[in-house]
């Protein structure tokens, strides 16, 4: 049986431990690597155990990781990955602009604080990603409207009670915050394709109802 570090029967993820899962492959992670150019610089922040930079060293970028679990800053630097342990969601400690890109992969959903986050994103760098479960999925509509219970369908085995998901968001509630930080524009929502034209057409025409997992790219803009 293949472990998955997000399966509540081999870790918690209200606080992860990267001890036994030192690599994660994820779907996500080559929309990610495709927006960034080679030799940008750049931060992930809530790194886990270091994947997705390891991808990016291979372009020649130059990376910084934030992790707040202890055993995913031990993996990251086993790896001689350059990784501070800490929160994301407060004051960063790194000048303005300091980097070409700021990630956030698949965490914004676990922070208190996502609009603090999307605005250190903004101060740090030209250029955000984003990614998250968008819990407009369809399918958690339907179950939420038949059932009258907190949706499971992507609380990936989780409950609502010991999800480390805190703040569930959908597309659309992704939009409203970024129009309320200002000074950021959306360029580009990139999302995992399928073999069906079909399902492609309709994630594209109706990202919100159709979409599990979209990607983010924005800049900075002058106000």
């Amino acid at each position: 049986m293949n472990k998955n570090i997000n399966s509540p029967e081999f870790n918690d993820n209200r606080k992860y431990d990267y001890s036994n899962f030192s690599t994660e492959d994820r779907v996500e992670y080559s929309l990610i690597t495709e927006l960034i150019p080679e030799q940008s610089k750049v931060i992930d922040l809530g790194c886990g155990n270091g994947s997705l930079m390891k991808l990016l060293e291979r372009k020649n970028c130059t990376t910084t990781g934030i992790e707040l679990s202890e055993s995913g800053v031990e993996v990251c630097r086993s790896k001689a990955l350059n990784v501070i342990k800490g929160g994301i969601d407060s004051s960063l400690p790194f000048t303005e602009n300091e980097f070409d890109f700021s990630v956030c992969n698949v965490t914004i959903q676990m922070v208190m604080y996502p609009e603090i986050l999307i605005q250190e994103m903004k101060r740090i760098s030209g250029k955000q990603i984003v990614s998250f479960p968008n819990f407009g999925f369809f399918k958690n509509r339907f179950e939420f409207l038949f059932s009258g219970g907190m949706p499971e369908s992507m609380l990936f085995g989780y409950k609502w009670y010991n999800t480390g998901h805190i703040h569930q968001l959908s597309i659309k509630d992704f939009y409203e915050l970024v129009n309320r930080v200002e000074g950021l524009r959306i360029l580009e929502m990139k999302f995992v394709k399928t073999n069906s034209i079909i399902k492609n057409l309709l994630m594209e025409k109706f990202p919100n109802l159709f979409l599990i997992l979209p990607v983010f790219l924005m800049e900075k803009i002058s106000l």
